[in-house]
């Protein structure tokens, strides 16, 4: 795959020149200066953007609530990003289930910390209701749709539909799995729906998400113009086990 990225340049700049988005992974595990924020923005082309996940501080740790300062905290950190910033993503623990009350105070926290796009990815079984479905639509938030799903419907994007968010975890094997031509072909119908489309491969353990991501951009190209991401080969702060494409 090496020969789809230029040569020379670091491994965000020879990214960003084969590809125009990127979810950054590693805000989940450790915090970032608003300087490296900065600096990433400043080294991809206008175009190009970041998705970034909630720290685990706020999702697994805090379970959400008390997340006052760590939003603001958070917030200020990435907005160094500037406009190149894109979703916000929050992944939720399977544990977590849902809770009327709760999450409609941190959804609307969150859209008053960090204005724009956000995307829940849910996993415990509860998110997968009506109820949930229509507090996620209030917000403007979208349902992640993931695979392999852990309830029926999981794969299906849901919640707020101005944006579709997917995220492609690899299966059988989750992270290692690559998929194959069929797969591409729905993942790319999910891709076409509606409002703004980011979809995501996480199935980086064996790099199988390069050639997916690059698959699923060719297959796009016939269609209404896509974005796309895929982990590159070198590391700078590993920031992304994803791959993406958005529009």
């Amino acid at each position: 795959m090496r020969d789809q990225f230029p040569s020379e340049g670091s491994a965000l700049k020879r990214y960003a020149a084969r590809f125009d988005a990127v979810e950054i992974n590693s805000s989940f595990h450790r915090p970032h200066r608003r300087t490296t924020y900065e600096r990433w923005a400043a080294s991809v082309p206008a175009a190009f953007r970041f998705a970034v996940k909630l720290p685990k501080a706020i999702t697994h740790e805090r379970r959400l609530v008390e997340s006052a300062e760590p939003l603001a905290r958070f917030a200020e950190e990435v907005g160094g990003l500037g406009g190149k910033r894109g979703p916000v993503l929050v992944q939720l623990p399977p544990s977590l289930a849902f809770d009327a009350e709760l999450a409609d105070s941190f959804f609307g926290r969150l859209g008053e910390t960090l204005p724009g796009r956000v995307a829940c990815e849910p996993r415990h079984p509860s998110w997968f209701t009506a109820a949930a479905d229509a507090l996620l639509i209030a917000h403007a938030v979208a349902r992640v749709a993931a695979d392999p799903a852990r309830v029926p419907g999981a794969a299906e994007p849901g919640g707020w539909r101005g944006l579709t968010y997917a995220r492609w975890h690899g299966s059988p094997a989750i992270y290692r799995s690559s998929y194959d031509e069929t797969a591409i072909e729905a993942h790319a119908a999910v891709a076409r729906t509606a409002g703004e489309s980011w979809t995501m491969y996480d199935n980086t353990t064996l790099g199988a998400a390069t050639a997916n991501a690059l698959a699923l951009q060719a297959g796009l190209a016939s269609g209404r113009k896509q974005k796309g991401q895929v982990d590159p080969s070198g590391d700078w702060s590993n920031p992304s086990s994803s791959a993406a494409t958005w529009s």
